[in-house]
């Protein structure tokens, strides 16, 4: 059953490919975008190597979920300008993103102290049974974030900085 803790990831992945590979190719990124669109993934790979560095305590998940928190809050600063830049299918595609977000954030929260052998409720364990290879699945998330991070940064800011925008 483990393996179901990981199919928000992979929904939010794809959320994510579809938004960068047909949306902003298409109609190309402003510069605001080309530099919030990096931070909203910092804030994600904070959360993440929080819950891959940091040993579970009750303080830690406190400062965890504040993390979480402001990542999930970050991400949503961009649509007050995105209704002119965006076609109803993008800010549909948003919308389910802003979904799945908290939901893999929350996911991380109860991987982590699995991971760490932190004794959890049966219910817990008996659904995240699997600590190795939960914890191998967080560091590979933790270095594709890491990658679509620096591919954000590079692609969008020296390759395609120039690209003609394109509005509705």
């Amino acid at each position: 059953m483990w393996i179901l803790s990981l199919v928000p990831f992979a929904l939010q992945a794809l959320a994510i490919a579809l938004d960068e590979g047909v949306f902003h190719v298409r109609r190309g990124l402003p510069r605001w975008e080309r530099i919030g669109h990096p931070l909203d993934t910092l804030s994600v790979l904070a959360c993440m190597g929080f819950v891959l560095f940091i040993p579970f305590s009750v303080k830690a998940l406190i400062v965890y979920g504040i993390l979480a928190a402001f990542s999930s809050f970050l991400i949503t600063k961009d649509e007050f300008v995105h209704k002119e830049h965006c076609t109803a299918a993008e800010q549909w595609l948003h919308a389910v993103l802003f979904v799945l977000h908290p939901m893999t954030l929350i996911t991380a929260a109860f991987i982590w102290p699995v991971t760490q052998g932190v004794e959890v409720s049966p219910w817990i364990a008996s659904w995240l049974s699997a600590p190795c290879k939960l914890k191998s699945f967080l560091y590979t998330q933790f270095i594709a974030m890491s990658s679509f991070l620096l591919y954000q940064i590079f692609f969008w800011n020296f390759l395609w900085k120039n690209k003609p925008l394109k509005h509705l």
